[in-house]
């Protein structure tokens, strides 16, 4: 998956935008305000960060040595850096993101999840 692919991906989904708040190469994405991931643009090979549960975390880093790491700048608990162009299977990487969507989701005050639903 390159870089345009991971980004359609992403904006496809419910209630997402993307922006950059911190810089003009760290693309954000959030889903109703709340980050569930973010792609620094200038970084080679191409890599991400997203929400993961810690448990599946741990064992995602040990599966994929090398491949997905413990957050860059973020808690190395719940996020996870992973190089999207690399030999990850493409069907995971979309189960990855779709993962940490989900995850924030189902973090957000109900009323903001039923106007997430309501889109």
């Amino acid at each position: 998956m390159n870089v345009e692919e991971f980004r359609d991906y992403c904006l496809s989904k419910k209630g997402v935008t993307e922006s950059f708040p911190f810089d003009n190469v760290t693309l954000v994405f959030k889903v109703m305000g709340k980050i569930f991931t973010i792609c620094g643009l200038e970084r080679l090979p191409p890599q991400v960060n997203l929400k993961c549960d810690p448990e599946r975390a741990v064992a995602l880093r040990e599966a994929y040595d090398g491949l997905i790491v413990p957050g860059y700048h973020m808690s190395k608990i719940h996020w996870n850096t992973v190089l999207i162009d690399s030999n990850l299977p493409h069907e995971l990487l979309l189960e990855l993101i779709d993962h940490s969507y989900d995850l924030i989701v189902s973090k957000l005050p109900k009323k903001v999840r039923e106007e997430l639903n309501e889109l």
